[in-house]
């Protein structure tokens, strides 16, 4: 058992305990030179378990989190094993788990269980939406953790799985209560729609306090329990929640939606029930006619959508109140068959540039939901599927907010990944931008794995490609005046500070002197030469041109200066 105090790897200096199960003890530490605080999970080889399944399991949920980077999951930074014990170091979450504030504080509010579910189902729908996705199977409060700031984070991934074709029939996995039928018994198989299945009995919870673990839960009706409680939220854990993995919302996007509109769901509902009687007699009488018929009403159909979708563009280019322009340009891609025409979804992707010149968290489930609910029509053209995918990537690339304040372009870039992949494997050979997202989508992936490369000594050679990418969409974008200043100026940013920042890799993969000052020089006369628009271009052009010359510091301390041919 590690003692307090006591320093692990030379680096991880023990500060004090702060969890612990059969075989494990949980630590929090500090790494003194970085001053930054870890989470260190010491699993000892000395328990009453069979340690090589434990060790399975902990490499299984390792080399899961390796693979991931949201900003609701933890990372992994170290993983040291000797002849006791098996230690992790991960990032250290502040806070509590929801299953004790459930605990402590009884039934949580609808406002708030809400807010928790919304982020845990983009959580889930980025796991979902990996190459193969990868099935979380153990979601419950106890796995949640809620931060300080409001924002939660997904914990033990012990249990996840990746979708193979070829994997069998799941039994005995999960946390009984939450977990859905086809977990247990040889009913089937887990897939997205079982992460669903234990997030709607995790809502229930939260909203009654009945624990499903310790009473068994039959009627998954929250109103049941608590009449006060809102039948919208009422029929979206009960579809959630519903045995036929069919009958259950069946994907992360669609629950999405529906919690964001979950105040109006009684009404749509109410009318829903009312009508069908109506509809159904009516539907039955008409058949005949509308089989006679029926090629004339497609095409009276067809023109009127065409014709409502044109008037609705107009009024949305017309109106300058942001959130009304948002508004029309979602029910232009909801008109029936127009769902595949791309021209609303490239005007509201520019609607969230011109607003404020920010891409947040709600815009950002706004357009994935409309783009992968109507995918389907849209690859219908996939030269139109291809440039909204290009536009999304460069959203995230350039404008992102994960709402927290921070301004990391890095980050940001690794949040485009799936849009930039989605671009490379679905566009024609000559398309204009894929170039550009092939650079995009390598440079994004190499600060997503350089942590991992580089502690495990497996760098050499990943610095060569990332200048190789940075110079070419300097060269591409940078000094294009027709773009964008934020664009500019951020991808000016971006090469900047990986010269400072990767001078010596650079050498060390064979880029030369020249070609660093080259592209210095370059990035030296650009910036200056971009006109600034607002007060926080303003600041970014000025913060990058006080920092070129510790970058050209960085870049002649790498190579020296009597090289010949050298100099700026």
């Amino acid at each position: 058992m590690l003692q307090i105090g006591s320093l692990v790897d030379g680096r991880y200096k023990i500060l004090s305990e702060i969890g612990h199960g059969g075989m494990s003890v949980v630590y929090m530490a500090i790494n003194e030179k970085a001053n930054k605080t870890w989470a260190v999970k010491e699993v000892r080889k000395d328990g009453r378990m069979d340690f090589n399944m434990v060790r399975a399991g902990l490499m299984a949920e390792i080399e899961t989190l390796k693979k991931l980077n949201h900003p609701n999951l933890p990372s992994i930074v170290d993983v040291i094993e000797d002849q006791d014990s098996f230690i992790i170091v991960m990032d250290y979450i502040e806070g509590r788990s929801l299953d004790v504030i459930l605990e402590e504080t009884g039934a949580q509010s609808e406002d708030n269980v809400v807010e928790w579910a919304l982020q845990l189902c983009d959580v889930f729908g980025y796991l979902h939406s990996r190459t193969p996705p990868i099935i979380y199977r153990d979601m419950k409060p106890a796995n949640v953790m809620l931060k300080p700031d409001g924002n939660i984070m997904v914990i033990d991934f012990g249990t996840a799985k990746t979708y193979d074709v070829d994997f069998g029939e799941t039994t005995g996995i999960g946390t009984r209560g939450y977990a859905a039928p086809e977990q247990y018994g040889g009913l089937g198989r887990t897939d997205a729609r079982t992460d669903i299945y234990c997030l709607g009995l995790s809502m229930y919870h939260m909203l009654t306090n009945v624990n499903p673990c310790v009473t068994l839960v039959t009627d998954k009706s929250i109103r049941a329990v608590n009449p006060a409680l809102s039948r919208g939220l009422d029929q979206i854990i009960i579809k959630c929640t519903q045995d036929n993995p069919d009958d259950r919302y069946q994907s992360c996007a669609e629950l999405m939606y529906d919690l964001e509109n979950y105040q109006n769901l009684e009404p749509i509902y109410k009318r829903k029930q009312k009508s069908k009687l109506v509809w159904f007699v009516l539907f039955l009488t008409l058949s005949i006619a509308m089989v006679i018929t029926g090629f004339v009403f497609k095409n009276m159909a067809s023109n009127t959508a065409s014709y409502t979708y044109a008037s609705k563009m107009d009024e949305a280019s017309k109106t300058s109140d942001y959130s009304e322009k948002m508004k029309i340009y979602e029910e232009c891609i909801s008109i029936p068959q127009m769902t595949g025409n791309p021209e609303a979804y490239l005007r509201l992707i520019q609607t969230y540039k011109e607003n404020d010149a920010v891409f947040t968290q709600n815009e950002a489930n706004q357009i994935e939901y409309l783009v992968s609910n109507n995918k389907e029509e849209l690859m219908r053209d996939k030269d139109a599927y291809v440039n909204i995918c290009f536009e999304i990537g460069k959203l995230y690339w350039y404008y992102y907010d994960y709402g927290d304040g921070s301004d990391n372009q890095i980050t940001r870039g690794k949040s485009s990944l799936p849009w930039f992949n989605d671009v490379i494997n679905n566009a024609e050979p000559d398309y204009e931008n894929l170039g550009m997202s092939k650079a995009y989508y390598n440079i994004g992936v190499f600060y997503r794995d350089i942590t991992t490369n580089v502690t495990e000594a497996n760098d050499k050679g990943k610095y060569k490609p990332l200048f190789d990418n940075l110079s070419e969409l300097t060269d591409t974008l940078a000094s294009n005046e027709n773009e964008s200043e934020i664009v500019r100026l951020e991808l000016i940013e971006l090469s900047r500070s990986a010269l400072q920042q990767y001078s010596t890799k650079f050498k060390q993969d064979g880029v030369s002197k020249d070609q660093l000052l080259k592209l210095y020089k370059k990035l030296d006369s650009t910036v200056k030469s971009v006109e600034t628009s607002t007060d926080k271009t303003s600041q970014k052009k000025d913060a990058t041109i006080k920092m070129l010359p510790e970058t050209l510091t960085a870049v002649e301390a790498a190579y020296g200066t009597t090289q010949e041919g050298d100099g700026v």
